[in-house]
């Protein structure tokens, strides 16, 4: 009985020292469509206000407008900085966002005259 209980115990403490688990490419779909979900907002912000939107992406994060950046997790990162403007008629400035988590990579493409907002995986 005392060995199982010291099996427990170790086994316990080896999953309690390795900390949280998660996955990376968990991390990069999620960052992904939350990068997509902001510059959908960002849009429709655009056409429900009547005025032009701008959104920013940088190295660890991205912002709606000059608001508050909202951080990536630490292993996601966008490839590239960058704004993104939304006109009132829907229209943006496009482009595209690349986020990578190890050797995968996202692109969150933006079209220039309807900006619309795909998700597209790249290798």
């Amino acid at each position: 009985m005392i060995i199982v209980l010291v099996i427990l115990a170790l086994t316990a403490g080896l999953l309690v020292s390795r900390g949280p688990l998660h996955s990376q490419r968990l991390d990069l779909d999620a960052s992904a469509r939350s990068v997509a979900a902001s510059l959908r907002l960002a849009r429709s912000r655009a056409i429900a206000q009547g005025h032009p939107v701008t959104w920013f992406v940088g190295a660890r994060g991205f912002s709606l407008d000059g608001a508050a950046p909202q951080a990536l997790p630490r292993d996601v990162t966008s490839l590239a900085a960058g704004t993104i403007g939304f006109a009132p008629d829907g229209s943006s400035s496009g482009g595209h966002v690349i986020l990578q988590g190890g050797s995968r990579r996202v692109s969150i493409l933006v079209d220039w005259l309807t900006g619309r907002v795909q998700l597209a995986e790249t290798h």
